[in-house]
This record gives structure tokens, sequence and C-alpha cells, in this order.
């Protein structure tokens, strides 16, 4: 599993190895993820500020406590709503960057598709299936943001727990959302993708926290974002090649001529 979970780690790694010979293709991937920062910036660093008058507006019930115990319990119920605040922005941001930039994040995964080789005939799906799937991304995010809310209610402890699984449950919906692109590409099922995802849990677990943690680095989720398309890319390869039943299915529907039209073989 360890060994597992850091090959998913060197998946993203892979990723930024692209600007070497993409240079000009990923740095175009910097603008949508840019404009989506300051779009979210707006909101986070605000709450961020004022962070120690709403733990007090939280926790009015503290108001007679003694110090150190009132300052602790505030610090923990800040440290929660921010992580939980973070776990949003992720799931926020990569709803807005993926949309914003769906263009140069096409371009992106079919360059990397066309360097690995055999690409999927189709293209990674329409504009309106990525803001389908952004608006997917922003209500699994809010719920898991109620979560780590909830999990930081637990004495003692709540406060790491909930910033840990933040960063757990968050890096495991980007990486399935990641790859999503690929996996439309090749039309696979909802029951083939389970299959995929089922044999590759620690890998996919380790490219999705280790995409997290460089979110949640000032400036990381603008330079990762292109980075992360591709790796996503080559995460979405190694997943089949691990379960060929899927793969199976990959090839046999490419093999499908597109055209739906009735009566047309």
């Amino acid at each position: 599993m360890i060994r597992e979970f850091a090959a998913g780690v060197r998946t993203l790694f892979r990723g930024f190895g692209v600007w070497r010979t993409r240079p000009g293709l990923m740095a175009l991937g910097l603008v949508p993820a840019i404009i989506a920062l300051v779009l979210l910036a707006a909101v986070l660093v605000p709450l961020i500020l004022s962070m120690p008058s709403l733990a007090s507006w939280l926790t009015p019930f503290a108001d007679g406590w003694v110090e150190p115990w009132r300052g602790v319990l505030r610090t923990a119920v800040g440290l929660v709503v921010v992580a939980a605040a973070l776990a949003l922005a992720s799931s926020v941001f990569s709803a807005l960057t993926l949309t914003i930039g769906d263009p140069f994040y096409q371009r992106i995964w079919h360059a990397v598709e066309k360097d690995l080789g055999d690409p999927p005939p189709a293209d990674g799906g329409s504009f309106w299936t990525t803001v389908g799937e952004g608006l997917r991304l922003v209500v699994l995010g809010i719920l898991i943001a109620l979560l780590v809310l909830l999990i930081g209610l637990v004495p003692g402890v709540g406060g790491v727990l909930g910033a840990v699984s933040g960063v757990v449950l968050t890096g495991r919906l980007l990486a399935r959302e990641l790859t999503g692109r690929a996996f439309d590409a090749r039309d696979l099922s909802p029951a083939a993708r389970a299959a995929l995802f089922s044999g590759s849990r620690a890998r996919v677990l380790g490219f999705g926290v280790a995409t997290q943690l460089c979110f949640l680095i000032p400036g990381g989720a603008v330079a990762v974002m292109p980075a992360a398309v591709a790796g996503s890319t080559m995460l979405a390869r190694d997943m089949q090649a691990r379960t060929p039943l899927a793969a199976a299915q990959s090839t046999a529907r490419a093999a499908v001529p597109h055209d739906r039209t009735p009566g047309i073989a």
C-alpha cells in the first residue's frame, strides 16, 4: 500500500515533467488557475483575517472561561473552520479552473495522450460536461467541508483529525475529478470506472493527497494545476493497465463507430 501511495505521488511529479516537452502549452494552463485563485482569494483572505472574531462568535459559552482554556478552544475552533474552508476552496478552485480553462486543459490532456501513444479517438468531453462535473465537484466539496466541521467537534483531537480528513477526502475527490476527462474520452461505464478506482485505491489517494497538499502552499494551486492535469492523464493510463477488464471495455467501445444515427451500423 505504501509503495502504491508513493507511486501516486510520483505520478504528479511525472506531470511536472511535461514542462520540459510542452512548456508553451503548460504555461497557458496557468492563466485560468490565476483567474480562479484571484476570485477565491477575495473570499478566503477576509475569512482568515476575521477568524478570531468568528471563533469568538461561535463559542459564546466560553466567554467566562479562564485562560489558557478559552484561547485553546477558540484556536481549535478557528483551525477547524479554516480546514473546512480550505477543503471547500480546493473543490471550488478545481471546478472554476477546469471550467474556465477547459480549452487549455483539453489541449494539455490531448498532448499527453499523444505523447504516451495510442490516444483515444474521442475528445475529453464537451464544455457543458465540464460545467456539470464542476458543479458536482462543488457540491461534494460542500459535503466534505461539513464533514470536516463535524469531525472537528471531537474533543481533544478534533482539530488534527479534521485537518487530516480534509486533505485525504479532498485529495481523493480531486483525483477522481481530474481523471474524468481521460475516462470520458474512452466512454467507460460507471462500473468500469468503479473497477479502476477499486484496483488502484492507494495510488489514486497518493496522487490526490500530493495534489491537495500542493494546493495548500501559497501560490501552489496555480503552479500545480497544469501538472495535475498532465499527471492525471498518466494516472488514468496506469489505472487501466492495472485493471485489464476496464481496459478491454475501453478498447471495445473505441472500435464501435461513433455515428449513432438509426439504421447505420
